[in-house]
């Protein structure tokens, strides 16, 4: 007992720490006023450069890819380790040699594939020899993107690829099916570094042409206003209703979310607002916290511009990104439709009315309204077929255009430069993730482990579909919560993608499928960032924050099976299968919200709130009985809650001229 109360209360200090974090806006803003002048003008000098090549291959013509693909790769290495040196964070300047050298190391490299990029293009895999010469640079290289996943993506990941490449030389000492038969320096760093499915394949390729241009916009964009109009709209929009401001949090979120793609900066920039205003109106801790973190977790999966993974998902699967992002709409509906459905239920039970006395006061929204106008014409163009690189960059430009018009927003030499800046760093710690999971899918095809996992899940789906399934979703979410989300969703694509589609699922169903839960991880506990962050603003417990979180987000966890089941729900079917398909979803949702929240027209007792949780299941079922079934049950269900709840919603009308006097 006493050790679940220690481990109670340090998950409560990490998550007071996490939300007295600054935001990355701040940290940065400080580090570029006061770092020393001389690594100010090497990050000024390489930014210009960076985005110079990056807008000379969209805009002029590109490179050799073995030119390009790892110039990208070093720009973000050295950028990586200037921003983040040892010796600043040791304040011993003995350091820099263990910098430099990386540095150094990491330009040899770039200088190797300049040299060599012609030979590259006829050199035979698995056929030519590999020499000393190059086995040093793929060390080289293999040391520097270690250490940059050390300094600026996690500890979880850099022991993950750790785990692999022990994987690599010690699987011939594994027995049964995963036994592997070992393999020698050369073909391994041949795998690495020159293979397609390694350190440069497809991932670090979309970092190149595509995530580069959207995350320079996603800064000049929040730089320009659009941001702050964002939140503020969700706070306007849903102002006055019933449970106003945890509304507010789910639609705030939700907008902020297809800008930063992350959980935790999305919970630091409108839990802030929303927190303290959801507590004031009667909403508990705990309820609080959890609602911004299931809101800015699903900015991730919210079209039209989504998180980096969907980007990648497009260049694996080899469809454009506006399938993608139609693809997800219903399922998105669902997941804010849930959380929207959830917050006024809550309300409803706790009598939280619109009339609560608590409104967020903030500048006009109309008349900024303009600020919006970037991300309005990136839509656009993306729906119009423009490729996403030249549509990022030209509504970049907009952006700061329409920056020039308040001086509120208006930009200096020193904020555009900083802003580069930032967006350029950001870049970079993109690219490092990328690059660092290419090492894994190497060694996960050259070993075949991905062909014995896929065997595994296909007997076990001879049996049974969702069993099969469930063997995944799993997987999954154990590499969610260990990885970043486009990491965990690249190598649970590797591992698991081939064994769901042998299963009879199409290739976009299994990715988002996969996806979904790469994403959702981010608030399952133990491991649950977004939700500790909350938590640390709102003065909850973390624990009971993270399982809150868990289960009111249980739509997440739910829809990805129901599209499997049924396709039509990702726009795979007829006008009538994606109609139906989307009715059975959003009364599967209707009554897990009701189920969760415990209210429905009336306050639920546990049997009545596992009575609708069960009702939700039948509409989940892939059978048209199922759904008959559903309806009927579900029908019946509503009528007598509301037959049953009418004196206790007459109490709380005759109660409420009381209050109010």
């Amino acid at each position: 007992m006493g050790s679940e109360k220690t481990s109670a209360a340090s998950l409560d200090e990490k998550a007071k720490a996490l939300a007295n974090e600054p935001d990355e806006e701040s940290k940065i803003a400080k580090m570029l006023r006061t770092m020393p002048k001389w690594r100010y003008g090497v990050i000024v000098a390489l930014s210009i450069f960076w985005l110079i090549f990056q807008l000379y291959i969209k805009l002029v013509k590109p490179f050799d890819p073995w030119f390009q693909l790892p110039l990208h790769m070093v720009l973000a290495l050295v950028t990586v380790f200037l921003f983040n040196p040892m010796a600043e964070k040791y304040h011993n300047k003995l350091w820099w040699i263990y910098d430099i050298y990386l540095i150094a190391s990491s330009l040899f490299v770039l200088h190797y594939f300049v040299i060599n990029a012609d030979a590259l293009n006829y050199r035979l895999y698995s056929v030519d020899p590999f020499t000393n010469l190059d086995i040093a640079v793929a060390v080289m290289l293999l040391i520097a993107i270690m250490e940059a996943v050390r300094r600026v993506v996690s500890l979880s990941l850099f022991f993950v690829i750790l785990f692999f490449m022990a994987y690599a030389w010690f699987g011939q000492f594994v027995p049964g099916i995963f036994h592997y038969d070992g393999i020698t320096l050369d073909r391994f760093c041949e795998t690495l570094m020159l293979g397609e499915n390694g350190i440069f394949g497809s991932p670090l390729g979309t970092s190149l042409n595509t995530l580069f241009y959207f995350l320079v916009f996603g800064c000049f964009f929040a730089n320009c206003g659009g941001g702050g109009v964002l939140i503020d709209c969700g706070m306007k929009l849903s102002d006055k209703t019933v449970g106003g401001p945890a509304k507010a949090a789910v639609i705030s979120s939700g907008l902020m979310g297809m800008i930063s793609g992350s959980a935790v900066a999305n919970v630091s920039s409108t839990g802030v607002f929303t927190i303290p205003l959801m507590k004031k109106t009667g909403y508990a801790p705990e309820e609080a916290a959890s609602v911004e973190s299931v809101a800015s977790t699903g900015g991730q999966i919210m079209p039209p511009i989504m998180g980096a993974g969907a980007f990648i998902m497009a260049e694996i699967i080899g469809i454009q990104y506006v399938q993608i992002a139609e693809a997800a709409i219903i399922p998105a509906i669902a997941y804010f439709g849930s959380a929207f459905m959830l917050v006024h239920l809550i309300a409803r039970k706790k009598h939280i009315g619109k009339d609560s006395g608590v409104h967020y006061e903030g500048t006009p929204v109309v008349p900024r309204l303009y600020r919006l106008i970037p991300i309005v014409v990136l839509v656009v163009m993306i729906v119009m077929g423009y490729s996403l690189p030249r549509a990022a960059i030209y509504c970049t430009v907009l952006a700061i255009v329409v920056s020039m018009i308040s001086k509120e927003t208006r930009m200096s030499g020193k904020k555009l430069l900083d802003t580069l800046i930032d967006g350029i760093r950001q870049s970079a710690n993109i690219a490092i993730p990328t690059a660092a999971c290419g090492i894994m899918i190497g060694i996960v095809v050259r070993s075949g482990i991905a062909v014995k996992i896929s065997k595994l899940i296909g007997k076990t789906g001879n049996s049974s579909l969702f069993l099969a399934l469930i063997i995944a979703a799993v997987g999954c979410l154990l590499l969610g919560m260990a990885l970043p989300t486009v990491a965990a969703y690249l190598i649970a694509n590797t591992l698991f993608i081939s064994a769901i589609q042998g299963l009879g699922i199409s290739a976009l169903v299994a990715n988002m499928f996969i996806f979904y839960f790469g994403v959702v991880a981010q608030i399952t506990p133990p491991v649950c960032l977004a939700s500790f962050t909350a938590a640390g603003i709102a003065g909850a417990s973390a624990w009971k924050t993270g399982w809150k979180a868990f289960s009111y987000a249980i739509v997440a966890f739910i829809a990805p099976f129901m599209f499997v089941y049924r396709p039509a729900l990702l726009l795979e079917g007829t006008v009538a299968e994606i109609a139906t398909s989307g009715i059975m979803l959003m009364l599967a949702t209707w009554c897990l919200a009701g189920g969760i929240a415990g209210y429905m027209y009336k306050t639920l007792n546990k049997f009545e709130r596992l009575l609708l949780l069960v009702i939700a299941v039948f509409f989940i079922l892939p059978s048209g009985m199922s759904d008959i079934i559903g309806m009927a049950a579900g029908l019946v269900m509503v009528v007598y809650c509301f037959i049953k709840g009418k004196p206790e919603r007459a109490g709380v009308a005759a109660a409420k001229p009381a209050s109010e006097a």
